[in-house]
């Protein structure tokens, strides 16, 4: 067994014992009806320990909810210890992974509709990605998120605006004309590339830098925190702040994780990571200013602002409507008209 898979094995393992062992609420009722007892939640994610996402986000919620000595003890597993997104919300499905924070995008491949939240100008910004959260129509996504994933989501966090980069700017669709731009190998994105005018190329997270160092590709989209994080300032000169995905991230956990919860716990842990939503996306925020600045005053990377947003974001909503259908196209729909 590979040493990677193998630590990650070990890793779930050593998660489930702790589990079997603390939990003694197990086996409550849908409605939190379970005694009030002792319970340890993995809680994973994708990132580094040092990114905003991490820091303000499930680290957060765990030394909030460990301080409040209500019987919920958070254990995280950031920076993909637990596997790859795709692997991770599997694992969760199955029950041995409780908690994860996932883009819609991932979470699509479970439940097609609920990937429109990832789509290109979909959302004006964190605002609006809020209030429709909060909605009516994004609680029947919710339920329905639930009953075909046995996976109930707790909330959505703010991971940042994506922008472009490349060696040139980007103001108008007709810049990305020849360039070869970076996109995950995802349906929502390749989408995403599709409705403003990009040609993407499939390149995995991780083999990114190098690419662009390579030439293998011309450009990528980001938020600006990922962007700094992995050095693509050092491989690009310039970010055009397009503004294309409010990217958003949901926080899911296991329904049988969630009924081990008593009422009471159930209430705490829900409103931990709601109140944990609007100071990740203040962290956000500040550590996008920071980086911003600092390319503005002598950084490797010239920062782009007047890009043409409208132009990309009516060529994006003149192809979804055309090439969505059904539910996707339903909520799209529901969601642009909650901008208007």
């Amino acid at each position: 067994m590979p040493t990677k898979n193998r630590y990650r094995l070990l890793t779930l393992v050593s998660a489930a014992a702790l589990l079997a062992t603390s939990c003694t609420a197990m086996g409550g009722s849908e409605d939190g009806d379970s005694p009030e007892g002792s319970v340890t939640l993995s809680f994973a994610n994708s990132y580094t320990t040092q990114h905003p996402h991490t820091r303000c986000g499930i680290q957060a919620v765990a030394d909030k909810l460990n301080e409040q000595d209500n019987g919920v003890t958070i254990e995280t597993f950031p920076n993909s210890q637990l596997g790859e997104d795709t692997e991770r919300f599997t694992s969760l499905m199955a029950g041995d992974v409780d908690m994860d924070v996932q883009g819609s995008s991932a979470l699509a491949a479970s439940y097609a509709p609920i990937g429109v939240l990832d789509m290109a100008y979909a959302f004006d910004g964190p605002d609006q990605l809020f209030e429709f959260f909060d909605s009516e129509a994004a609680k029947k996504l919710k339920d329905e998120f639930a009953k075909e994933t046995g996976a109930r989501i707790l909330d959505v966090w703010f991971f940042g605006m994506r922008h472009f980069t490349a060696n040139k700017p980007i103001r108008t669709p007709d810049d990305l004309r020849g360039l070869r731009m970076r996109y995950p190998d995802s349906p929502i994105y390749l989408e995403n590339a599709k409705a403003v005018g990009a040609s993407a190329t499939a390149v995995a997270f991780e083999e990114v830098y190098l690419a662009l160092q390579q030439g293998i590709i011309d450009g990528q989209e980001n938020p600006i925190p990922t962007i700094a994080e992995k050095s693509l300032d050092e491989v690009q000169s310039h970010v055009s702040l397009s503004g294309h995905q409010t990217g958003s991230q949901l926080i899911v956990i296991n329904e049988d994780s969630w009924r081990k919860l008593s009422a009471e716990q159930q209430q705490t842990l829900q409103r931990t990571v709601h109140e944990t939503r609007s100071a990740n996306r203040e962290c956000i925020e500040q550590e996008e200013k920071k980086i911003l600045e600092q390319w503005r005053n002598g950084g490797d990377m010239t920062v782009v602002s007047n890009v043409d947003r409208e132009a990309f974001a009516k060529r994006a909503d003149d192809y979804f409507d055309k090439t969505l259908s059904g539910k996707q196209l339903e909520l799209y729909r529901s969601i642009r008209q909650s901008a208007e």
